[in-house]
């Protein structure tokens, strides 16, 4: 079996540009998209997918930085995927396709039976599998840049437009935006594991869909207590998780 595996951060992002490429090359290929953070492989469609796949069937991808973003985690995913014999194709990056790490393995000298002959043969071939594995961890390590690089711009921009007097996000005091935080507090008290939930703070913070800073922000003031807040604004967060308003 052949899936392709199509993911953007926003829904603002279009990921009909994933699939089409992955299309062109593998028609047949079964599509499986979400609109997940690449910062962990933790993603509903991405875990999904791997329990689905077995020895043998192929993942598509449109660059490497669609499987993660995180290097420690997208190099682990890859070598527990490679040793279940699954395929892996990345169409931007085709140098880390688990056929050229198999090729360089297939290529690897064959034993002499001289002891001093095949010591030597032993340290060539390893020395060819870790540079092979180099190449992999160099693919995710550029995605890992990128993301922090973008983090950087962003940051630099926000910090140019406050300096130059514009306004960034929305006003604090505005009503949309204390319903919004009403609403990301209400998840994290439901579903966080400091307020008796099963979700990591990672994954509270993607299913609030909140920045780490205003995740950490909001967890402090809910952990200082309702003298933090304002009576109607702890009223609201609890009315929200009673009517799971999220």
């Amino acid at each position: 079996m052949i899936y392709g595996y199509c993911r953007v951060s926003t829904k603002k992002q279009n990921i009909e540009r994933q699939e089409q490429n992955i299309r062109m090359q593998y028609p047949s290929a079964v599509i499986m998209k979400e609109v997940y953070s690449r910062e962990t492989v933790n993603r509903p469609v991405w875990q999904k997918l791997n329990k689905k796949v077995k020895s043998g069937d192929t993942i598509v991808m449109d660059s490497v930085s669609r499987m993660a973003g995180n290097k420690e985690e997208g190099v682990a995913n890859y070598k527990k995927l490679y040793k279940m014999g699954v395929d892996l194709v990345f169409l931007n990056e085709p140098y880390i396709n688990t056929s050229c790490y198999k090729n360089a393995v297939n290529k690897a000298l064959g034993f002499t039976g001289d002891k001093i002959a095949d010591t030597l043969i032993k340290a060539v071939n390893e020395v060819l599998e870790i540079l092979s594995w180099q190449q992999v961890e160099k693919a995710f390590e550029q995605s890992e840049k990128e993301l922090e690089d973008i983090r950087e711009r962003t940051r630099q921009g926000i910090a140019v437009a406050r300096e130059n007097g514009k306004v960034v996000g929305r006003p604090a005091g505005s009503k949309p935006y204390i319903k919004q935080q009403n609403k990301a507090k209400a998840i994290i008290m439901q579903h966080c594991k400091e307020f008796g939930g099963s979700l990591s703070n990672n994954e509270c913070m993607q299913l609030a869909g909140i920045s780490k800073a205003t995740f950490y922000k909001y967890k402090k003031e809910l952990l200082k207590g309702p003298e933090d807040d304002s009576l109607d604004g702890q009223m609201n967060i609890l009315e929200a998780i009673a009517k799971k308003e999220y």
